[in-house]
């Protein structure tokens, strides 16, 4: 009898701390993992994002368990010996999907700690054309001598041009880095450095509270009415 449900398109599976890596980091799951993809995150960040994906991962394995006991016991198939040893085995699995889901979760945990007790002050501040520059470096950028002219500019990836001179300044601000180990005519590769990461990402992150609406406190007059206007009749 065919058990095994049908495929559909992989999702990345909601798990129970997704809220809380939100919270800490300011930028929804989805965005991480596209951050950590592009080389965007430092490395407390990074490896929070790692141990969430083996979290996902994990609790895919536990969804997929669920379902399949569930189909199982739903009256669709008949009921036999071959049907009780299916369910038996379908619950060692789901068991064992359970405890590595679980001791994933706790590595997320332990991934989380560090960034949830960090001080946020002292974050650099970036302006929304540094922040679009750093993002174009994070996905593969070279700087390059012009052989006749001898000008030097830097071509990321995407096409994006940096003029040196703002090269040198986020150089100066530790932002980025030079591979100096290669010759500037064949292409010296600039990456972001940890502090560069750490700013872009503080720069993107979103606010993950509103401020919260005042109100009168119990007991206190009421507020003038706004001034009627006279209208000629």
């Amino acid at each position: 009898m065919p058990l095994e449900p049908a495929q559909a398109p992989v999702r990345r599976a909601v798990t129970p701390l997704d809220h809380r890596v939100e919270a800490a980091t300011g930028h929804d799951i989805d965005t991480l993992w596209t951050y950590r993809d592009r080389g965007v995150l430092d490395e407390p960040h990074a490896h929070l994002v790692d141990r969430h994906r083996e979290l996902a991962k994990a609790q895919t394995g536990v969804v997929f368990y669920l379902k399949l006991l569930n189909r199982l016991s739903s009256g669709e198939f008949e009921v036999d010996a071959a049907l009780f040893t299916r369910i038996a085995r379908t619950m060692d699995q789901l068991e064992q999907a359970t405890a590595a889901r679980d001791a994933a979760a706790q590595a997320v945990v332990v991934a989380l700690e560090p960034i949830e007790t960090a001080p946020t002050h002292g974050e650099r501040t970036l302006s929304t054309d540094d922040q679009a520059t750093l993002l174009a470096i994070a996905g593969g950028a070279k700087l390059h001598e012009h052989l006749l002219t001898g000008r030097m500019s830097v071509t990321a990836a995407s096409g994006f041009r940096i003029p040196h001179a703002k090269l040198q300044r986020l150089e100066g601000a530790g932002l980025v880095v030079r591979d100096t180990g290669h010759p500037v005519h064949a292409g010296q590769p600039v990456t972001l450095t940890d502090v560069g990461r750490a700013a872009l990402l503080a720069a993107r992150r979103a606010p993950t509270t509103q401020r919260p609406k005042t109100t009168a406190p119990t007991g206190a007059w009421p507020s003038a009415p706004a001034p009627r206007r006279w209208a000629p009749t």
